[in-house]
Order: structure tokens, then C-alpha cells, then sequence
């Protein structure tokens, strides 16, 4: 899943961004809301976090060119603890939620994993896809009852093309949803993390469930 971030304060932006690249999310971090609007022309997010205070362009008027665009990306607001009116013109202006500062990480990731499942055809915090389960919030991964040790980008992964169970998706897609801007790996990137899925998902079972399709990209599915 891939996350737009935009906060003017260099430290919390840093911060943030590092640990939820740690979760295993593609992030772009940003400063104000001109280079928001400039990430957005150029990439298509799962969910973009906006400061309501920003330089140059605020938040608010970010979510509105967002809305005014009929982008339904869902949108999380950070605003102050007692900037109530703030929060009301967001809302108003198509706001998903919002999170006031400062604000624990935890809470965040919460949020963050409920803005998704709102946007996502899967409502539960649980994916699965024939004996394969992915639990979201404990971020687990069992076949056949065994649990799957995964690193955060293989969980990542996994987790875009269980979202999209049956769906082919090309390597470009796969790589804007696990990867961000700031990432300087190899063009087979997603090749080699398909390797390693492969690996710990599939081989061990006799039944595959990532396919690839020549030319097109992968697919996750339960039928072979």
C-alpha cells in the first residue's frame, strides 16, 4: 500500500516515514502542499495523510483540489488538539478522518489500516485466499495452520495481491503499491520479492497460488 506524507515538521515527517516504511508501506514524504499536489500528478496513492498547516499550499485546499478533481483517495488530516473549526471545514471539505497532534504511532496505524479496509473491497482485518490467511492488525501469516515468517516488503506485497485475489497486476503496479520514490533497487525488484514469496508461500504446498502471467504481470488465486 502506498502512502502520500505531508507535515512541515522535518522531525515527525522523518520519524514517521521511517517507521512506516518499517511497517512494510511504500511512503513519499513531503513538506508542503505544492509538493503534495506535485506527488499527486504524478502517482497514484492508497491513501495520502495531510497536515492542515503547510507552507506554501495548506491542507485544506490540497483536500479540496483533491475533491474539485473527484479523487476519492481517501484522506487523513492532521491537525492540532484544539483547532475544532479545522477539523469541521476538513470534514466538510471530504476529509476521511482525522488525527490530532501529537498523536501516538499506534493510533495511526490503526487508522491508517481502517482507511484501507473502507476503501477496499475486503472489509475484514483478515485476508484470505484458499488455506492462506493474513491477519492485518497482528500482521500474521499462516498456510495450513503454519505460521509464515515474512519481512515487511514480502508482507507488503503479499498483501496487495491478496487484496486484489484474482486480479493480474503488472509489475508497475506491484511496484508503486510496495515501493516509493526513494527507493534505488534493480527494475526486477518485484521479480526477486515474487522469488521469495514463492518460496515461503508456495513451495512448501503442493496447491501454487501466485501465478505469473506471461507478459502481464502476477496473479494471486485459488483455483490452479
Amino acid at each position: 500500500m502506498r502512502i502520500l506524507f505531508a507535515e512541515d515538521n522535518h522531525d515527525l515527517r522523518d520519524v514517521t516515514v521511517k517507521r512506516l516504511r518499517a511497517e512494510g508501506f511504500g511512503v513519499d514524504g513531503c513538506e508542503d502542499g505544492q509538493e503534495a499536489l506535485d506527488f499527486l500528478k504524478s502517482a497514484d496513492y492508497d491513501l495520502v495523510i495531510l497536515d492542515i498547516m503547510m507552507p506554501k499550499v495548506d491542507g485544506l485546499t490540497v483536500l479540496r483540489k483533491l475533491r474539485a478533481q473527484n479523487n476519492p483517495v481517501p484522506v487523513l488530516l492532521l491537525t492540532a488538539r484544539d483547532a475544532v473549526t479545522d477539523r469541521v471545514a476538513g470534514l466538510d471539505a471530504g476529509a476521511d478522518d482525522y488525527l490530532t497532534k501529537p498523536f501516538d504511532f499506534s493510533e495511526l496505524t490503526a487508522r491508517i489500516r481502517a482507511l484501507l479496509r473502507r476503501n477496499s473491497s475486503e472489509k475484514s482485518d483478515t485476508l484470505k485466499a484458499a488455506d492462506l490467511t493474513m491477519e492485518l492488525s497482528k500482521r500474521r501469516v499462516t498456510r495450513g495452520g503454519k505460521e509464515i515468517d515474512l519481512s515487511s516488503r514480502e508482507f507488503s506485497l503479499l498483501e496487495s495481491l491478496m487484496r486484489h485475489k484474482g486480479a493480474v497486476l503488472s509489475r508497475s503496479q506491484l511496484e508503486n503499491q510496495v515501493w516509493d520514490y526513494g527507493f534505488e533497487g534493480g527494475s526486477n525488484i518485484v521479480d526477486v520479492y515474487i522469488r521469495y514469496l514463492r518460496k515461503k508461500i508456495d513451495d512448501p504446498f503442493e496447491v501454487k497460488l501466485i501465478h505469473t502471467v506471461r507478459g502481464a504481470g502476477y496473479t494471486l488465486k485459488e483455483d490452479t
